[in-house]
């Protein structure tokens, strides 16, 4: 399997999309607030969690681009 040099910018986009990922499942995993029946609002990310993956990503040139991105993740963080 051929092995991927990451650069910086690459390196930072694939960080933020971690965290992004991260906020995300935790915000899935917590308890919402609401009547028992589910009818409560779903947690939401922070805004700043995905304007920081967002900008990362176009920094890198991955903005649009969704299999070389994650063919860098999948390289770099495979259990992701």
């Amino acid at each position: 399997m051929p092995t991927a040099v990451l650069t910086d910018h690459e390196r930072t986009a694939v960080q933020a999309y971690l965290r992004l990922l991260h906020t995300v499942r935790a915000a899935f995993d917590a308890p919402i607030d609401g009547p028992p029946d589910g009818g409560g609002r779903p947690a939401a990310v922070p805004p700043a969690v995905l304007a920081e993956a967002e900008q990362a990503l176009e920094q890198a040139g991955l903005a649009g681009n969704e299999e070389a991105f994650f063919q860098l993740l999948h390289h770099w963080c495979p259990q992701s």
